[in-house]
């Protein structure tokens, strides 16, 4: 059993490096382009990256609940509950509140002609990118939560 937990606890640390790693560069990745080729290529690059945030987030909480149900007063210690809420909310922002700012990107990109990028993709992409940042602050706590293990 012993060795099983290692197991997750090792699968747990490289999902969270290749899980997400990547997703905090995700901003970065779009902000390079400098014309709506380069911008549309960076956020084909994005996308990629994305499936590796994705991946890595599923295999995050498997391999977190499942050391929880392995070692059960983990889920009376308060950095692990406290992650673990914050990274259900960092989860619920994806779909509620991400994917809804980037459609409007999407087609914007999709059906805008020309290489000058337009103003309403820096408008869009702001707000997108705020939400974006803030996630990141979750998952930097959630980070530390989980090496200091402070309360």
């Amino acid at each position: 059993m012993d060795t099983f937990y290692r197991v997750l606890v090792f699968i747990h640390i490289i999902s969270a490096i290749l899980g997400m790693g990547p997703g905090f560069i995700l901003t970065t990745v779009v902000k390079s382009g400098k014309n709506m080729t380069e911008l549309r290529h960076s956020y084909r690059i994005r996308h990629k990256l994305h499936i590796f945030v994705m991946v890595g987030g599923v295999l995050l909480l498997v391999t977190g609940l499942g050391m929880g149900l392995m070692h059960h007063y983990l889920f009376q210690m308060g950095w692990y509950v406290t992650s673990l809420i914050l990274y259900l909310i960092a989860l619920a922002i994806g779909p509620l509140v991400l994917s809804p700012r980037s459609k409007p990107v999407k087609a914007l990109l999709a059906s805008h002609t020309g290489e000058e990028i337009p103003e309403e993709y820096w408008r869009l992409s702001k707000v997108l990118f705020r939400y974006e940042h803030l996630e990141n602050v979750i998952f930097l706590i959630i980070i530390t939560l989980m090496i200091l293990k402070p309360f």
